[in-house]
């Protein structure tokens, strides 16, 4: 069964966090961390995982990155990383 995560990196040096939703979890974390990414999450590397949840369907997952993007804050993403 194919299965989707909705997940938080954060970059220690830069006290950021990402959100994200994927396919391939572990796939996409090296990707972020990847010496050839040419992405926003380049700068800001390394990258380590704080939070993955697991979803059956792309849409609950997607779903749910935009409910945690709609926290506009960090407080609120540390305190979701607190339970």
């Amino acid at each position: 069964m194919l299965m989707f995560w909705t997940y938080i990196i954060y970059a220690e040096k830069f006290d950021k966090y990402y959100i994200g939703f994927t396919g391939d979890l572990q796939g996409r974390l090296t990707a972020h961390n990847h010496p050839k990414n040419k992405g926003y999450t380049k700068r800001f590397q390394p990258w380590i995982l704080v939070y993955s949840r697991t979803f059956e369907k792309k849409e609950d997952a997607m779903d749910h990155e935009k409910y945690l993007k709609s926290l506009k804050s960090k407080m609120a993403i540390q305190d979701l990383l607190k339970k």
